[in-house]
């Protein structure tokens, strides 16, 4: 009788595990389209002016980091904060470019200063994330580890153990 709640368990958790990933591709289909349009009215905007301004491509990387950041969720399932924080520092760019021709108080020296030491932090904040990703690893694989772990075992009988990482799986 256990064994058939597990079943209608494991059963709701695979339907739930569908339906998010479902509305994740969903959303992120609808982002990329609406990142596509708006990349593609910037670009028109330019061609219509005849020129680019510094400001103008640096928005379209920032477009081009935000569809990189999408794809790479299609492909990997999984959601670098690399990508974030590379479209926070392009973005301060932008802003310190466009706003580095109107330095005219005190008040802007300030957040052109403020601006520049976030930019710096972020760059620090990616120099971290990536050594520790090389050094200890990223929690998200451990996480896979463990949900297929709970997977196997949810398939095996009562009295059976699943494969662990550490002990290798012997019929008895």
């Amino acid at each position: 009788m256990a064994k058939k709640n597990v079943g209608v368990h494991e059963r709701l958790q695979g339907i739930g595990r569908e339906f998010v990933d479902v509305c994740h591709y969903v959303i992120l289909f609808l982002i990329s389209v609406v990142v596509v349009w708006t990349a593609g009215k910037e670009f028109v905007g330019i061609v219509q002016k005849g020129s680019a301004d510094l400001k103008d491509i640096l928005m379209l990387f920032i477009y081009l980091e935000l569809l990189a950041m999408i794809g790479i969720y299609f492909k990997t399932h999984r959601l670098p904060v690399q990508f974030l924080i590379f479209i926070a520092i392009t973005a301060l760019s932008r802003h310190l470019v466009v706003d580095v021709q109107a330095v005219s108080d005190y008040f802007h020296l300030w957040l052109l200063a403020t601006i520049s030491v976030a930019i710096m932090l972020l760059s620090g904040s990616i120099v971290v994330l990536t050594w520790t990703a090389k050094t200890f690893g990223r929690p998200e694989d451990n996480l896979d580890k463990q949900h297929a772990n709970l997977t196997i075992k949810a398939l095996l009988p009562d009295n059976a153990q699943a494969p662990d990482s550490h002990t290798k799986h012997r019929r008895e």
